[in-house]
């Protein structure tokens, strides 16, 4: 594991000996999250380690400790089985200048699978998609298992050039890297879509979720783990419904194992996520974030197919 622990310190981060480094962790993830805290402190003498709870839904704040503590540090690693990325306590640590990468739910497996990548590579890919979205004004998603589903870009920045090297102030992302993702506008967003691959707080799916979309929220869903989806989301309202985030995957040593950290970065997938979007450019504020993968889809961005039954056209 040293050698992939030392990509994400080293290559990733770049980790400098003066810099104080926080690592958050749960009981879950404890184990791994030693190893990032035995090999920084072969690098900086600042390294600290927290556990938190761990809470039932992804997107839900850390202790106001914990909080309080992420404003303190140059660099921060967050390896946590539900995700942080999108609290406000990781808005506010990245506003304060800290560069930090978020690990939700990651295992020893998919760290070696997907960590070592040729990164000047992917940027190029990423900055095609990335400036792509940013001059698009609509975007649309159509699959043959169903998917139907339109909404406005018009005016919001794509997300994710950093390309996984996090080496600037107040710079942030999630590792394994591999994706470009953008807010919708709010309230634009029309149709159905079907999510075929694996949704979060749920897993690898066997059977498909199928979402109904009216004005920006969804309005009805249907397939077998539509229960335990509902659970999650109905106890936070209609915020929780919102269509947060659409995003392309490209990493192509990433694969689908019911491991979101790891299948939204799946070339040839795209991603719908429903809830919280303050961090990369929405409006919506809610504590939780759940993302949804969907297989070979076909992506246009003002009427220009960029991805057809999974395959890139750009």
């Amino acid at each position: 594991m040293i050698k992939y622990v030392n990509v994400v310190l080293k290559k990733c981060l770049n980790l400098k000996r003066k810099e104080s480094i926080f690592i958050v962790t749960d009981s879950k993830l404890y184990s791994l999250a030693r190893e990032f805290f035995f090999q920084a402190t072969k690098i900086t003498q600042k390294v600290k380690l927290a556990t938190i709870p761990i809470p039932k839904v992804n997107g839900t704040e850390p202790p106001k400790g914990i909080a309080k503590e992420m404003l303190r540090h140059d660099v921060e690693i967050l390896i946590t089985t539900k995700s942080l990325s999108h609290t406000n306590a990781r808005i506010k640590a990245s506003k304060n200048g800290a560069r930090i990468v978020t690990m939700p739910g990651i295992t020893k497996q998919t760290l070696k699978r997907t960590i070592d990548l040729d990164y000047n590579k992917l940027q190029k890919l990423h900055n095609k998609l990335a400036n792509i979205l940013d001059k698009g004004k609509k975007a649309e998603i159509t699959t043959k298992s169903g998917t139907k589903l339109a909404f406005s870009i018009k005016g919001r920045r794509a997300y994710g050039r950093d390309t996984g090297l996090f080496t600037k102030k107040g710079t942030f992302g999630n590792l394994p890297t591999g994706e470009i993702f953008i807010a919708p506008v709010e309230r634009t967003a029309n149709g159905t879509y079907m999510v075929d691959a694996s949704f979060a707080g749920i897993g690898k799916l066997k059977n498909p979720l199928k979402f109904n979309v009216e004005n920006g929220f969804v309005n009805k869903i249907e397939g077998k783990d539509a229960k335990k989806l509902k659970n999650l989301l109905n106890p936070l309202g209609k915020k929780a419904r919102n269509i947060a985030e659409f995003g392309i995957g490209t990493n192509n040593k990433a694969k689908i194992t019911g491991n979101i950290l790891e299948d939204e970065k799946v070339i040839g997938t795209c991603h719908i996520a429903l809830g919280n979007n303050i961090g990369f450019g929405g409006k919506t504020s809610v504590q939780l974030h759940l993302d949804g993968i969907i297989k070979n889809p076909a992506i246009l961005i003002d009427n220009k197919k960029i991805m057809d039954n999974g395959k890139f056209l750009i």
